[in-house]
């Protein structure tokens, strides 16, 4: 798809925020123009495009993949891989001094280049997930910045940057992209608890995985979303605990608002109050998962567990 105007063919500044991942994205490569409603002005171009893979070995040339029957390898080489790339531009112009100020303050203000980097996030996760919907394909995920190998912010011509390329640019360090976990026993603890699935001496729980879906909902601001996931994680959680879990007694007293959240959510976003009030419930259950987790780890006698 290709941008409506004269965006691509002008000689004006545009700014951007670029992210490049190790996979396809899932759209067709190509220009996307995102508007807030049929008749508003272009919100945001989306440049997708895929970058060529490493040359491979023999083996995995377009010819072997193209190749109807097995054949006998002797080694496993790595297949090499594509990167998506992400080009989110705000068509607003800017002439060269607003564009060399915005550029000086993402160097200076580390904050504020993450905070573009987040909403840039956001709004490729709102394609990701129209896509999605739009291809009956319920594998196509959503990313996240952390899986970001890199995310530069800049600006260029119209020209550049509707092929994905841009004048300057910074880049937001790695360190900043990375989810950071505070404590040892929070890096011990996945591992600890995957061997344990994967033994058969942990179960699975539905909950589990229905916390973890609203909160997604949640960081990427899906209000309607969160609010009726949240009604299925919170019931589902209510029924797997114990009587005399410690977390139990304190969520029953939130039925009340998730239910009233749920069923303003079945027409549209739910009001503000009991957004925040599903926020600050998802944040309970999620802690009563990990407690949950915890409880067993202390079981198996993991010390971990006790800090």
């Amino acid at each position: 798809m290709e941008p409506e105007g004269s965006f691509a063919g002008s000689a004006t500044s545009f700014a951007f925020v670029q992210l490049e991942f190790g996979f396809e994205l899932g759209p067709p490569d190509g220009r996307y123009v995102v508007r807030g409603g049929p008749n508003a002005e272009p919100h945001r171009v989306v440049v997708l495009s895929t970058l060529a893979a490493p040359r491979g070995s023999p083996q995995r040339s377009l010819g072997s993949r193209l190749r109807r029957r097995p054949r006998t390898v002797t080694d496993a080489e790595p297949a090499p891989a594509p990167t998506g790339r992400a080009t989110l531009i705000d068509p607003a112009p800017l002439d060269a001094t607003s564009a060399q100020e915005r550029l000086a303050r993402l160097r200076e203000e580390q904050p504020e280049l993450e905070a573009e980097a987040a909403e840039a996030v956001r709004e490729l996760n709102r394609m990701l997930r129209a896509h999605r919907a739009a291809a009956a394909d319920p594998h196509v995920r959503e990313v996240a910045m952390g899986q970001a190998l890199v995310v530069r912010a800049g600006h260029g011509d119209g020209e550049q940057v509707a092929r994905g390329r841009f004048a300057e640019a910074c880049e937001l360090p790695a360190s900043a992209r990375r989810e950071r976990r505070s404590r040892r026993s929070e890096l011990l603890a996945p591992q600890e608890r995957l061997a344990a699935m994967l033994t058969g001496r942990e179960q699975l729980h539905a909950a589990d995985e229905l916390v973890l879906r609203a909160r997604a909902d949640i960081d990427a601001e899906r209000p309607r979303e969160a609010a009726l996931q949240a009604r299925i994680a919170f019931e589902a959680l209510l029924a797997e605990l114990p009587a005399d879990a410690p977390d139990r007694a304190a969520l029953e007293q939130s039925r009340d608002a998730i239910a009233e959240a749920a069923n303003d959510a079945l027409t549209g976003d739910p009001a503000e109050h009991l957004s925040a009030a599903v926020a600050d419930v998802v944040v309970h259950m999620a802690r009563a998962v990990r407690r949950r987790s915890l409880a067993r780890e202390r079981e198996r006698g993991h010390p971990a567990a006790d800090g």
